[in-house]
């Protein structure tokens, strides 16, 4: 008999007014299968292990986090996400790093978006 354990936060992709799902059609386009695996592997890390630390997820600062994976061909994926008051990671936004630093502009997107969803609860 196999013992079933419970996600510690279920993760949910933030959704914009008009129903689009940027992470989730990001991970739909990356190029190889190996890396969209690699991605959902590492976000099922972090929903099964909450609160995990690295070298899987690291703060960001104003409550957003980063799920951090590597991909094939030596390049490097970030998930930026938030935890929600109904207890959920929420996906932002996502990208391929080119430079050492996280860009500020990916992560005031990740903001944005974490207002934005934080507003739709209400």
């Amino acid at each position: 008999m196999s013992v079933v354990v419970p996600k510690r936060i279920p993760a949910i992709f933030y959704r914009t007014e008009a129903g689009n799902e940027p992470v989730r059609d990001w991970i739909l386009a990356l190029p190889f299968a190996d890396d969209r695996k690699m991605i959902g592997e590492d976000i099922n890390t972090v929903e099964y292990g909450w609160p995990i630390g690295m070298p899987v997820c690291r703060p960001l600062g104003d409550g957003v986090f980063e799920v951090r994976s590597s991909l094939v061909q030596g390049r490097i994926a970030r998930v930026l996400f938030s935890i929600d008051r109904l207890h959920r990671m929420v996906l932002l936004h996502a990208f391929v790093k080119k430079t050492q630093r996280t860009p500020p502009e990916d992560l005031e997107l990740a903001r944005q978006n974490k207002r934005k969803h934080e507003r739709s609860l209400l």
